[in-house]
Protein backbone atom coordinates (compact mmCIF):
# COMPACT_ATOMS: atom_id res chain seq x y z
CA UNK A 1 0.00 0.00 0.00
CA UNK A 2 1.69 3.84 -0.85
CA UNK A 3 1.46 6.13 1.31
CA UNK A 4 0.85 9.67 -0.23
CA UNK A 5 1.37 12.99 1.41
CA UNK A 6 -1.57 14.89 1.98
CA UNK A 7 -0.21 17.91 3.94
CA UNK A 8 2.12 20.47 2.78
CA UNK A 9 5.13 20.73 5.07
CA UNK A 10 6.38 24.18 6.71
CA UNK A 11 9.14 26.06 7.34
CA UNK A 12 9.14 28.98 9.46
CA UNK A 13 12.30 30.97 9.39
CA UNK A 14 13.02 33.88 12.24
CA UNK A 15 15.96 36.17 11.25
CA UNK A 16 17.94 38.75 13.32
CA UNK A 17 19.13 41.13 11.15
CA UNK A 18 22.22 43.19 11.20
CA UNK A 19 24.52 45.66 8.74
CA UNK A 20 27.14 42.46 9.28
CA UNK A 21 25.36 38.94 9.95
CA UNK A 22 21.87 37.12 10.40
CA UNK A 23 21.01 35.25 12.98
CA UNK A 24 18.86 32.37 11.67
CA UNK A 25 16.38 29.89 13.22
CA UNK A 26 15.07 27.60 10.97
CA UNK A 27 11.36 26.12 12.84
CA UNK A 28 9.09 23.25 11.26
CA UNK A 29 5.47 22.42 11.92
CA UNK A 30 6.87 19.28 13.72
CA UNK A 31 10.20 20.16 14.69
CA UNK A 32 12.50 23.03 16.71
CA UNK A 33 14.90 23.32 14.40
CA UNK A 34 18.25 24.86 14.52
CA UNK A 35 19.97 27.98 14.40
CA UNK A 36 22.51 29.57 13.20
CA UNK A 37 24.70 32.55 11.74
CA UNK A 38 25.00 33.74 7.91
CA UNK A 39 26.30 36.72 5.66
CA UNK A 40 23.46 38.99 5.16
CA UNK A 41 22.70 37.88 1.77
CA UNK A 42 19.17 36.52 0.63
CA UNK A 43 20.34 34.45 -1.82
CA UNK A 44 22.60 32.23 0.27
CA UNK A 45 19.15 31.84 2.13
CA UNK A 46 17.45 30.97 -0.39
CA UNK A 47 19.87 28.12 -1.00
CA UNK A 48 19.81 26.39 1.79
CA UNK A 49 16.78 26.27 2.07
CA UNK A 50 16.12 24.88 -1.30
CA UNK A 51 19.13 22.23 -0.28
CA UNK A 52 18.23 21.37 3.10
CA UNK A 53 14.20 22.52 2.95
CA UNK A 54 13.17 21.46 -0.52
CA UNK A 55 9.18 21.45 -1.17
CA UNK A 56 8.30 23.30 2.13
CA UNK A 57 6.64 25.86 2.27
CA UNK A 58 8.25 29.02 3.31
CA UNK A 59 7.00 31.74 5.97
CA UNK A 60 9.93 34.57 7.25
CA UNK A 61 9.89 37.42 9.60
CA UNK A 62 12.35 40.14 10.80
CA UNK A 63 12.18 42.59 12.53
CA UNK A 64 11.77 46.45 11.43
CA UNK A 65 14.78 48.25 11.34
CA UNK A 66 17.58 50.37 10.12
CA UNK A 67 17.99 47.26 6.75
CA UNK A 68 14.74 48.39 5.35
CA UNK A 69 12.63 45.76 2.89
CA UNK A 70 15.10 44.76 0.40
CA UNK A 71 15.27 41.75 2.26
CA UNK A 72 11.56 41.32 2.54
CA UNK A 73 11.39 41.66 -1.66
CA UNK A 74 13.85 39.33 -2.19
CA UNK A 75 11.92 36.77 0.13
CA UNK A 76 8.57 37.54 -2.01
CA UNK A 77 10.40 37.14 -4.90
CA UNK A 78 11.23 33.61 -4.41
CA UNK A 79 7.37 32.90 -3.74
CA UNK A 80 8.02 32.77 0.27
CA UNK A 81 5.79 34.49 2.58
CA UNK A 82 7.78 37.41 4.44
CA UNK A 83 6.58 39.10 7.38
CA UNK A 84 8.14 42.56 8.38
CA UNK A 85 7.27 42.99 11.81
CA UNK A 86 7.03 45.57 15.10
CA UNK A 87 9.66 44.47 17.62
CA UNK A 88 7.54 45.54 20.29
CA UNK A 89 4.77 43.19 19.06
CA UNK A 90 7.20 39.72 19.60
CA UNK A 91 6.05 38.64 22.62
CA UNK A 92 8.18 37.35 25.68
CA UNK A 93 7.81 35.70 29.11
CA UNK A 94 9.40 36.89 31.83
CA UNK A 95 13.28 36.18 31.95
CA UNK A 96 12.79 36.56 27.87
CA UNK A 97 12.86 40.45 28.81
CA UNK A 98 16.06 40.50 30.48
CA UNK A 99 18.47 38.03 28.51
CA UNK A 100 18.50 39.47 24.41
CA UNK A 101 20.71 37.92 22.42
CA UNK A 102 20.65 37.83 18.60
CA UNK A 103 20.19 34.02 18.54
CA UNK A 104 17.33 34.62 21.15
CA UNK A 105 15.79 37.15 19.03
CA UNK A 106 15.80 34.58 16.44
CA UNK A 107 14.33 32.17 18.39
CA UNK A 108 11.64 33.84 19.36
CA UNK A 109 10.75 35.50 16.07
CA UNK A 110 10.30 31.94 15.08
CA UNK A 111 8.34 30.65 18.07
CA UNK A 112 5.95 33.67 17.34
CA UNK A 113 6.00 33.09 13.33
CA UNK A 114 5.26 29.46 13.77
CA UNK A 115 2.16 29.75 16.61
CA UNK A 116 0.54 32.63 14.46
CA UNK A 117 0.98 35.30 16.56
CA UNK A 118 3.14 37.53 14.47
CA UNK A 119 1.49 40.10 12.36
CA UNK A 120 3.44 42.16 9.67
CA UNK A 121 3.58 45.84 9.19
CA UNK A 122 2.68 47.90 6.36
CA UNK A 123 5.39 47.80 3.51
CA UNK A 124 5.01 50.50 1.19
CA UNK A 125 6.03 50.14 -2.27
CA UNK A 126 9.03 51.49 -3.79
CA UNK A 127 7.62 54.87 -4.76
CA UNK A 128 6.03 55.72 -1.45
CA UNK A 129 8.67 54.31 -0.07
CA UNK A 130 11.58 56.95 -1.48
CA UNK A 131 8.97 59.67 -0.76
CA UNK A 132 9.45 58.86 2.92
CA UNK A 133 12.97 59.11 2.37
CA UNK A 134 12.35 62.75 1.17
CA UNK A 135 10.18 63.78 3.76
CA UNK A 136 12.59 62.49 6.58
CA UNK A 137 15.00 64.66 4.98
CA UNK A 138 13.27 67.39 5.24
CA UNK A 139 12.97 66.79 9.13
CA UNK A 140 16.52 66.15 9.10
CA UNK A 141 16.82 69.34 7.98
CA UNK A 142 14.53 71.14 10.50
CA UNK A 143 16.91 69.06 13.24
CA UNK A 144 20.07 70.93 11.64
CA UNK A 145 18.30 74.36 11.36
CA UNK A 146 17.21 74.80 14.47
CA UNK A 147 20.56 73.33 15.71
CA UNK A 148 22.73 76.09 13.74
CA UNK A 149 20.49 78.71 15.24
CA UNK A 150 21.14 77.64 18.42
CA UNK A 151 25.14 77.76 18.15
CA UNK A 152 24.80 81.30 16.65
CA UNK A 153 22.43 82.43 19.35
CA UNK A 154 24.77 80.89 22.06
CA UNK A 155 27.92 82.47 20.51
CA UNK A 156 26.08 86.00 21.03
CA UNK A 157 24.82 84.64 24.58
CA UNK A 158 28.60 83.64 25.04
CA UNK A 159 29.93 87.21 24.04
CA UNK A 160 27.69 89.35 25.59
CA UNK A 161 25.89 90.90 22.64
CA UNK A 162 22.52 91.70 23.31
CA UNK A 163 20.15 90.56 20.47
CA UNK A 164 17.54 93.64 19.42
CA UNK A 165 14.14 93.40 20.66
CA UNK A 166 12.55 93.25 17.10
CA UNK A 167 14.79 90.29 16.06
CA UNK A 168 14.58 88.14 19.68
CA UNK A 169 12.27 85.91 18.41
CA UNK A 170 12.12 82.55 16.21
CA UNK A 171 11.39 83.89 12.97
CA UNK A 172 14.79 85.02 11.61
CA UNK A 173 14.46 87.86 8.59
CA UNK A 174 16.35 89.30 6.35
CA UNK A 175 17.10 92.18 8.09
CA UNK A 176 18.35 90.08 11.49
CA UNK A 177 20.72 87.81 9.04
CA UNK A 178 21.92 91.34 7.60
CA UNK A 179 22.61 92.20 11.03
CA UNK A 180 24.00 89.37 12.06
CA UNK A 181 25.98 89.73 8.78
CA UNK A 182 27.79 93.16 9.67
CA UNK A 183 28.69 92.32 13.32
CA UNK A 184 32.17 92.68 14.45
CA UNK A 185 33.91 91.13 17.10
CA UNK A 186 37.22 92.92 18.97
CA UNK A 187 39.13 90.08 17.44
CA UNK A 188 39.55 87.98 13.78
CA UNK A 189 38.76 84.32 15.29
CA UNK A 190 35.49 85.32 16.49
CA UNK A 191 34.72 86.88 13.30
CA UNK A 192 35.30 83.84 11.23
CA UNK A 193 33.29 81.53 13.65
CA UNK A 194 30.14 83.52 13.17
CA UNK A 195 30.71 83.93 9.26
CA UNK A 196 31.46 80.06 9.15
CA UNK A 197 28.14 79.47 11.31
CA UNK A 198 26.35 81.59 8.95
CA UNK A 199 27.32 79.99 5.93
CA UNK A 200 26.37 76.80 7.53
CA UNK A 201 22.79 78.39 8.56
CA UNK A 202 22.47 79.63 4.53
CA UNK A 203 23.16 76.38 3.37
CA UNK A 204 20.81 74.56 6.01
CA UNK A 205 18.27 77.28 5.08
CA UNK A 206 18.67 76.86 1.08
CA UNK A 207 18.15 72.92 1.00
CA UNK A 208 15.54 73.11 3.50
CA UNK A 209 13.84 74.94 1.19
CA UNK A 210 14.49 72.87 -2.01
CA UNK A 211 13.66 69.69 -0.22
CA UNK A 212 10.52 71.37 0.83
CA UNK A 213 9.72 72.49 -2.78
CA UNK A 214 10.43 68.97 -4.34
CA UNK A 215 8.51 67.30 -1.54
CA UNK A 216 5.13 70.02 -2.26
CA UNK A 217 5.76 69.35 -6.59
CA UNK A 218 6.23 65.45 -5.79
CA UNK A 219 2.74 64.88 -4.22
CA UNK A 220 1.21 67.29 -6.35
CA UNK A 221 2.13 65.36 -9.26
CA UNK A 222 1.82 61.89 -8.31
CA UNK A 223 -0.67 61.89 -5.61
CA UNK A 224 -2.90 64.73 -6.67
CA UNK A 225 -6.17 63.50 -5.60
CA UNK A 226 -5.29 62.50 -2.04
CA UNK A 227 -2.79 64.98 -1.61
CA UNK A 228 -5.59 67.86 -2.07
CA UNK A 229 -8.12 66.17 -0.54
CA UNK A 230 -5.88 66.52 2.74
CA UNK A 231 -5.15 70.42 1.91
CA UNK A 232 -8.73 70.88 1.95
CA UNK A 233 -9.51 69.83 5.80
CA UNK A 234 -8.84 72.69 7.92
CA UNK A 235 -5.50 72.37 10.01
CA UNK A 236 -4.12 70.39 7.15
CA UNK A 237 -1.41 72.64 5.10
CA UNK A 238 1.48 71.20 2.27
CA UNK A 239 3.75 69.10 4.84
CA UNK A 240 1.47 67.95 6.66
CA UNK A 241 -0.04 66.69 3.72
CA UNK A 242 2.40 65.40 2.22
CA UNK A 243 3.87 63.41 5.67
CA UNK A 244 0.76 61.75 5.91
CA UNK A 245 0.67 60.62 2.32
CA UNK A 246 4.54 59.67 2.48
CA UNK A 247 4.32 58.10 6.23
CA UNK A 248 1.27 56.73 6.38
CA UNK A 249 0.76 55.82 2.70
CA UNK A 250 -3.15 55.41 1.21
CA UNK A 251 -5.91 56.10 4.14
CA UNK A 252 -8.28 53.54 2.52
CA UNK A 253 -6.31 50.80 3.72
CA UNK A 254 -7.78 51.37 7.50
CA UNK A 255 -10.57 48.92 7.82
CA UNK A 256 -12.34 52.16 9.70
CA UNK A 257 -12.46 54.34 12.77
CA UNK A 258 -11.26 51.96 15.38
CA UNK A 259 -8.35 52.07 13.40
CA UNK A 260 -7.84 55.42 13.78
CA UNK A 261 -5.29 55.23 16.28
CA UNK A 262 -2.42 55.12 14.12
CA UNK A 263 -3.53 58.71 12.16
CA UNK A 264 -3.69 59.80 15.57
CA UNK A 265 -0.34 58.54 16.60
CA UNK A 266 1.16 60.07 13.77
CA UNK A 267 -0.84 63.34 14.09
CA UNK A 268 0.80 63.75 17.22
CA UNK A 269 4.18 64.13 16.03
CA UNK A 270 3.14 67.74 14.55
CA UNK A 271 0.70 68.70 17.39
CA UNK A 272 3.62 68.11 19.88
CA UNK A 273 4.60 70.97 22.59
CA UNK A 274 8.10 71.89 23.87
CA UNK A 275 9.55 74.32 26.61
CA UNK A 276 10.62 77.60 25.71
CA UNK A 277 12.00 79.92 28.65
CA UNK A 278 8.76 80.22 30.91
CA UNK A 279 6.24 79.58 28.46
CA UNK A 280 4.68 76.06 26.78
CA UNK A 281 4.57 76.62 22.77
CA UNK A 282 2.70 74.74 20.49
CA UNK A 283 4.54 73.32 17.15
CA UNK A 284 1.33 72.82 15.25
CA UNK A 285 -0.16 75.52 13.19
CA UNK A 286 -3.78 75.68 12.71
CA UNK A 287 -6.77 74.70 14.24
CA UNK A 288 -6.61 71.21 16.76
CA UNK A 289 -7.11 68.03 14.57
CA UNK A 290 -9.27 65.39 16.17
CA UNK A 291 -8.16 62.36 13.97
CA UNK A 292 -11.84 60.32 13.99
CA UNK A 293 -13.48 63.14 12.62
CA UNK A 294 -10.48 63.90 10.57
CA UNK A 295 -10.66 60.08 9.18
CA UNK A 296 -14.20 60.69 8.73
CA UNK A 297 -14.08 64.04 6.50
CA UNK A 298 -11.34 62.48 4.23
CA UNK A 299 -14.03 59.69 3.20
CA UNK A 300 -16.97 61.80 2.57
CA UNK A 301 -14.92 64.07 0.20
CA UNK A 302 -13.40 60.59 -1.32
CA UNK A 303 -16.29 59.14 -1.79
CA UNK A 304 -17.98 61.74 -3.35
CA UNK A 305 -20.72 62.90 -1.09
CA UNK A 306 -21.38 66.74 -0.18
CA UNK A 307 -18.29 67.93 2.13
CA UNK A 308 -18.82 71.42 1.81
CA UNK A 309 -17.08 73.78 4.08
CA UNK A 310 -19.51 73.44 6.70
CA UNK A 311 -18.30 70.18 6.93
CA UNK A 312 -14.91 70.76 6.77
CA UNK A 313 -14.77 73.74 9.36
CA UNK A 314 -16.67 71.80 11.85
CA UNK A 315 -14.22 68.34 11.70
CA UNK A 316 -11.59 70.42 13.51
CA UNK A 317 -13.96 70.58 16.82
CA UNK A 318 -14.00 67.42 18.88
CA UNK A 319 -17.39 65.49 19.56
CA UNK A 320 -19.48 67.17 17.13
CA UNK A 321 -22.26 66.04 14.78
CA UNK A 322 -22.49 66.72 11.43
CA UNK A 323 -25.75 65.98 9.08
CA UNK A 324 -24.93 64.84 5.14
CA UNK A 325 -26.50 67.68 3.39
CA UNK A 326 -29.16 65.89 0.94
CA UNK A 327 -30.39 63.68 3.07
CA UNK A 328 -31.07 62.43 6.64
CA UNK A 329 -27.65 60.07 6.74
CA UNK A 330 -25.15 61.21 9.01
CA UNK A 331 -21.31 62.11 7.96
CA UNK A 332 -19.92 62.18 11.27
CA UNK A 333 -21.85 60.86 13.96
Amino acid sequence: MKTQQTAIAKLFIGIDIHKRSWKVHCSTDLSAGKTFSMVPDPEQLFCYVKKHYPDYNVTTAYEAGCCGYYAHRCFESYGWKSLVVNPADIFRRGKERYTKTDRIDAQLIARELKDGRLEGIEVPDKKREQLRSLFRRRNDLVKDMRQIKSYIKMQLLYYGIQIPDEFDNDHWSHKFRMWLDHLVFEYEPGNEVLKSRMRSFRFIDQEFRNVSTLLRKYNKQYYKKDYMLLRSIPGIGAIVASGILSELGDLRRFNGIKQSFRIRRFMSRFISKWRYGSSYRSQHAGPPIDTQLFYRGFLASDTGRSCNATLLSQISRKGCQIDHCKDSQKVIK
